[in-house]
């Protein structure tokens, strides 16, 4: 499906761009495009993949239509992981995160359909289920538009892809506290009833592939992914650590920020099929021509949502996942 193709991958120099750059390249495409703000972690991808020929490093904005019309010339597929992602940055800087995550995705979006890109992968977030902040919201509304844009005059196909925490990204809990525990002794917690999803970033880029060899436009893939509690996760990493009387410091719940996160709401579980042992698949609400006959002998799912307090990983599952992931 790759080989000898043009990718372009937004927001590519994140720890999602890496691993999604790395597959890509074992299918020998023509030409991957990586395009992101940041000149300085360019260089140390561009430095980490050996200056691959087969890369492509574009400085610029998705916020620029310029920028994203020019980088999609001649391309196949859109990978789009560009994005506002912390959720207090996004709720001090509502505006910023809206021009990103929502008027960046539309620029994507006429931008692909301009040049005749074949197909488009949104990476999405369990936040923008039932959202509580802004940066779920702005995630949800983007989620919308790359859904929407299935019923346009065009040939382009767009699919959602909804995922949890990948392990150890940037800005992930377990770089926090272990930078917390080794250099404070203390580990801040904002509840110690707080759970979240997981998955680890081979996981999440099987996800991104699944969704874009077999999804036929408007529909949202979302893995079956266990939860843990943080303060399991906080203590694993401590006992880890070999530090005597490292203390848990109760932060209280910050803006924004729920105790449970939801991969499927209420609401979307009533348009949610069993796609396979390993992945659901949200229907659009709107009408996509062929997308609810396609999926018509799959069966519904049986949940009333997915929430990540009710598929708890014990301590035990934890830690073979931190081992597996080499965090500890």
């Amino acid at each position: 499906m790759f080989e000898n193709k043009t990718i372009l991958v937004t927001g590519g120099t994140g720890s999602w761009g890496y691993e999604l750059v790395h597959q890509l390249l074992s299918y020998e495409p023509k030409e991957i495009r990586i395009l992101s703000r940041n000149e300085s972690n360019q260089f140390s991808m561009k430095e980490a993949f050996d200056h691959h020929p087969a890369l492509n490093f574009l400085i610029g904005d998705i916020k620029e239509k310029e920028s994203i019309l020019k980088a999609c010339e001649g391309v196949q597929y859109v990978f789009h992981l560009a994005a506002l992602k912390h959720v207090p940055v996004c709720e001090d800087q509502p505006i910023e995160a809206l021009k990103t995550n929502v008027i960046g995705t539309q620029n994507v979006i006429d931008a692909a359909i301009q040049c005749k890109v074949d197909r488009v992968v949104y990476i999405s977030t369990d936040k923008a289920s039932n959202p509580s902040n802004f940066y779920g919201l702005s995630k949800a509304m983007g989620e919308k538009l790359i859904i929407h844009a299935n019923t346009l005059n065009t040939d382009t196909k767009f699919v959602c892809i909804r995922g949890g925490n990948v392990l150890g990204t940037n800005g992930s809990v377990i770089h926090v506290f272990k930078r917390q525990i080794q250099e404070k002794q203390k580990v801040g917690i904002t509840d110690l009833k707080m759970t979240r999803f997981f998955l680890t970033v081979e996981e999440a880029i099987k996800l991104v592939f699944k969704a874009t060899f077999e999804s036929i436009g408007g529909e949202t893939f979302v893995m079956k992914m266990p939860a843990c509690n943080i303060i399991d996760l906080a203590q694993i990493l401590i006992e880890a650590s070999g530090k005597k009387d490292v203390e848990v410091e109760i932060l209280g719940v910050r803006p924004g920020e729920k105790i449970h996160e939801l991969l499927l709401s209420e609401y979307e579980s009533t348009m949610t099929i069993a796609y396979d042992d390993e992945y659901y698949v949200i229907l659009p609400s709107i009408s996509i021509k062929g997308v609810k006959e396609h999926y018509k002998s799959y069966l519904p799912i049986n949940l009333e949502e997915y929430n990540s307090g009710n598929t708890l990983m014990t301590k035990d599952e934890v830690k073979k996942m931190l081992v597996k992931g080499g965090f500890i």
